[in-house]
């Protein structure tokens, strides 16, 4: 496993046992995120639709100890079959931002996956906070080593559900 530190981008990386289109299942389906999710923010997805593409939009209920229970829009941004998909959250029903005026902080959640032999791939999770404020842009520097833990759980769990299959 590998994790790097740089400006607003955090990035982790780890070698699984699937090969990627099995990875690539389970990350387009916003149901199986909540079994995937290291921080334990995530409670579930609100509908049952996979995400299929660039443009797309899938609603999680999420829950944090300072905002209580709410729900993120995901905006599918990034989409290439068995290669990579990413998406940038909003806030949604119930987040405390969700009204304000810039909602949108400019962050996305990434997975790249490079095949590595036989049945194996190398996921990498990025976190890219290069398009948020500033202000938020401090908030990623000041928890990266909590960002780097979760993600590294997140990757771990994917793991662990490819492993059980």
């Amino acid at each position: 496993m590998t994790s790097t530190t740089g400006e607003p981008v955090v990035v982790v990386s780890r070698r699984i046992g699937a090969p990627a289109e099995e990875i690539f299942r389970i990350l387009a389906d916003p149901g199986r995120h909540p079994d995937l999710d290291g921080s334990g923010m995530l409670r579930g997805g609100v509908s049952d639709a996979v995400v299929s593409g660039v443009g797309d939009v899938f609603v999680m209920r999420m829950h944090y100890e300072r905002y209580g229970d709410y729900e993120m829009n995901n905006h599918v941004v990034e989409y290439e079959p068995d290669r990579r998909l990413g998406w940038e959250p909003r806030p949604g029903r119930g987040h405390p931002d969700a009204t304000a005026p810039g909602a949108a902080w400019g962050h996305r959640w990434i997975f790249d996956l490079l095949p590595d032999g036989a049945g194996a791939t190398v996921v990498t999770e990025t976190f890219d906070g290069s398009r948020m404020p500033e202000d938020k842009r401090a908030e990623v520097d000041s928890g990266r080593a909590w960002w780097q833990t979760q993600m590294a759980s997140t990757l771990e769990r994917l793991a662990e559900l490819c492993a059980a299959r």
